[in-house]
């Protein structure tokens, strides 16, 4: 048996791919930066160059594949379903969709694909703090429009669901809202790297299209950029409300925002003090 998993070098592809080859699955990891992936993954992970935004390119990566992780990310909805399609007609009898927030083409596609299919319906990445580096590094403070609570899951712990509903049975035609253990707001999250850190971090609100023209700056679309923050703006009691999917499917609790702090403390401390470490 072979699974392939695209952007298998991105924020949860990644996890994807170390969990099934941990429990003993042959991985080809799709990435269109072979490079990226040089000691990532554990040994005897197949890399693959490719991207799953260019389905008419996989007919290698497809070839003897009986399982397939997507992770619906920009540029895919127009050639998605074309991508199911091909993964069906080469063999691919069941697939795992972390959805782009709402049933788009590929998640529709998947649903209506005629083979066992999961779609994993995450609440905000923890990874989503990493875009606070850089103004805690040179300024100690993170600028944001709003302060609501949030969720927030662990990128690892969507790896872990997304292996166990590919390798085991009783997950086709679910769709799983994943969560971390604690509602957090952005506050409370500084509040956790500042302990990490052993640096007290300032919290200032920004304007709403503030936000909307540092995405823009950053080279995201004028309609992507009012999404995300209309997200934060908007935020519902799915984002903010705590379930329990991650233990229900893999057995142990979902992994803590502290946790995952600990993982990437060094990414946030000053640096002089990196240079100190070295």
């Amino acid at each position: 048996m072979t699974t392939l998993v695209t952007g298998a070098t991105g924020n949860t592809g990644r996890h994807v791919v170390t969990e099934l080859a941990r429990r003993g699955e042959h991985v080809r990891a799709l990435t269109r930066n072979p490079a990226a992936a040089e000691g990532m993954f554990p040994p005897g992970t197949e890399v693959v160059t490719g991207t799953h935004t260019a389905p008419q390119e996989l007919a290698d990566a497809l070839e003897g594949v009986s399982r397939l992780h997507i992770t619906v990310t920009a540029g895919l909805a127009e050639v998605g379903p074309e991508l199911v399609r091909q993964a069906v007609d080469a063999g691919v009898r069941r697939i795992t969709v972390v959805w782009g927030g709402w049933m788009g083409p590929v998640e529709q596609a998947v649903a209506d694909s005629g083979v066992e299919w999961t779609r994993l319906e995450p609440q905000e990445f923890m990874s989503n703090t990493l875009t606070w580096i850089e103004s805690i590094r040179t300024e100690g403070v993170v600028r944001e429009p709003y302060d609501f609570p949030s969720a927030l899951v662990h990128e690892a712990d969507i790896g872990a669901v997304a292996a166990a509903a590919l390798l085991d049975d009783g997950h086709a035609g679910r769709a799983y809202n994943l969560t971390g253990p604690q509602s957090l707001t952005s506050r409370e999250r500084l509040a956790v790297l500042s302990r990490a850190i052993g640096r007290d971090v300032t919290f200032l609100p920004i304007t709403h299209e503030q936000a909307v023209d540092r995405l823009i700056a950053d080279g995201v679309s004028r309609p992507d950029a009012e999404y995300v923050v209309d997200w934060y703006a908007t935020s519902s009691d799915g984002s903010r409300t705590v379930v329990d999917t991650v233990e229900r499917v893999t057995g142990r609790p979902a992994r803590t925002f502290a946790a995952w702090v600990a993982e990437h403390t060094d990414r946030f401390t000053t640096p002089s003090r990196t240079t100190a470490a070295h």
